[in-house]
């Protein structure tokens, strides 16, 4: 029973010293969950239950939880298989439509222009008129 004991209190001693190292050891800003400081206390005052604690809920992630997972280059798509949009130049649609668009604009510019000569011509007749 002694030795069951014995036993016992190494290895809680092992994760301590290790939770410690550990934690002592991690930057600041990748503890998780509560400030390092904090952690320390923890893992002092509630052995084994917060060397445990610190391995479950503080200590930083080696990869993100996730599907996806941590991205790699190289690790989406394969170059010739990414889907890519047309650029506008090569958008036979977008061509289309402004290709519409323009012959709107001439037909419009060539209204505008025939109303305007149309009225210079009267304006030339009325002043012929009065003279």
């Amino acid at each position: 029973m002694i030795r069951l004991y014995g036993l016992l209190m190494l290895i809680d001693l092992a994760l301590l010293v290790i939770a410690l190292i550990d934690c002592l050891s991690t930057e600041e800003f990748s503890v998780r969950n509560l400030p390092k400081v904090v952690w320390v206390f923890v893992i002092l005052l509630f052995s084994p239950i917060g060397a445990i604690a610190w391995f479950v809920a503080g200590r930083p992630q080696k990869s993100p939880i996730g599907r996806g997972g941590q991205w790699r280059p190289g690790a989406g798509f394969p170059e010739r298989e990414r889907p890519r949009p047309l650029a506008p130049d090569d958008d036979p649609q977008f061509l289309q439509s402004v290709e519409r668009s323009r012959r709107a604009d001439e037909e419009l510019f060539d209204k505008w222009e025939a109303d305007l000569k149309r009225r210079e011509e009267e304006l030339k007749r009325r002043e012929g008129d009065q003279a």
